[in-house]
């Protein structure tokens, strides 16, 4: 066994571990913060901190194989071991898209003076530092460790109109939009100054306590649809496995604070009509 499944497989294993484990102790951030983490540093660092491993190592690995890579025909149409290298670099848009946004965007979007623990940070950061080696290994290889794992002639150019691609870009998008608009919509829950809490209801938390984590877990999901790889996956696998968790420790933070004025509302914790 390689590398590549080598880590393919224990990420899976953890991932397990870490939905179980979740239930029992909740991540000390956001709206759930204890205090029981240790250090911490403002949100807004830390997230770039967090998050921008995952934008930086992808768009390396990219880069590399696009001024790199083996063959000829490098190009946006080009064909290299019979895959094509736009439905590459497509691919790998929309996870730097996603990421440029989370890293460097979102952050700079944030309210308030809250606070995020040291080792919570960290552990982002490496989730993010494999789930950018398993992306890039799958896509484009790791120079001078592994090539690519796609199969030769996984992706030609026939992709751009196969089913999974079209039916997995839409639901990406989807996913992305309900995400940005969830997070505009708890930004503009208070006013400058307001430390109060909240209950958030409009849009997708009409249905659910984590209007934000479903449209991740729907833009993940998306993009395992759409690059059928076991990468894609297990992306989507670990995005439910570390929000799945969290959002009913949230169900139940807001059904402690707000009584029966939230359970009167009957939102899911993450999956409209169904969780």
């Amino acid at each position: 066994m390689n590398l590549y499944y080598t880590v393919l497989i224990v990420m899976a294993v953890l991932a397990v571990f870490v939905f179980v484990m979740l239930f029992y102790f909740k991540a000390g951030y956001g709206y759930l913060s204890n205090g029981k983490w240790g250090p911490v540093l403002p949100n807004k660092v830390a997230w770039v901190l967090m998050e921008a491993p995952s934008f930086l190592f992808l768009l390396y690995y990219t880069l590399i194989y696009a001024l790199e890579g083996p063959g000829e025909g490098m190009g946006l149409t080009g064909i290299v071991d019979g895959n094509c290298t736009g439905v590459l670099y497509f691919m790998a848009g929309l996870f730097l898209l996603h990421y440029f946004q989370r890293s460097f965007i979102f952050p700079l979007l944030m309210k308030g003076k809250s606070t995020t623990p040291i080792a919570i940070m960290a552990m982002g950061m490496v989730f993010n530092t494999l789930n950018s080696f398993l992306i890039a290994g799958w896509m484009f290889g790791i120079p001078g460790l592994m090539p690519a794992q796609a199969p030769d002639g996984y992706y030609t150019t026939e992709w751009f109109f196969d089913p999974r691609f079209i039916i997995g870009t839409v639901i990406f998008f989807v996913g992305m939009a309900i995400n940005i608009n969830s997070d505009h919509v708890i930004r503009s829950l208070r006013k400058p100054g307001d430390t109060k809490h909240y209950i958030p209801k409009k849009g997708m938390y009409k249905y659910v306590t984590s209007a934000n984590y479903f449209g991740e877990l729907v833009e993940w999901t998306g993009y395992a649809i759409l690059t059928w790889s076991p990468a894609g996956l297990l992306f989507a696998v670990w995005t439910f496995a570390n929000l799945g968790p969290r959002a009913k420790s949230l169900t139940a933070k807001y059904e402690e604070e707000f009584g029966e004025e939230y359970t009167s509302l009957n939102k899911k914790n993450l999956i409209p009509f169904i969780w």
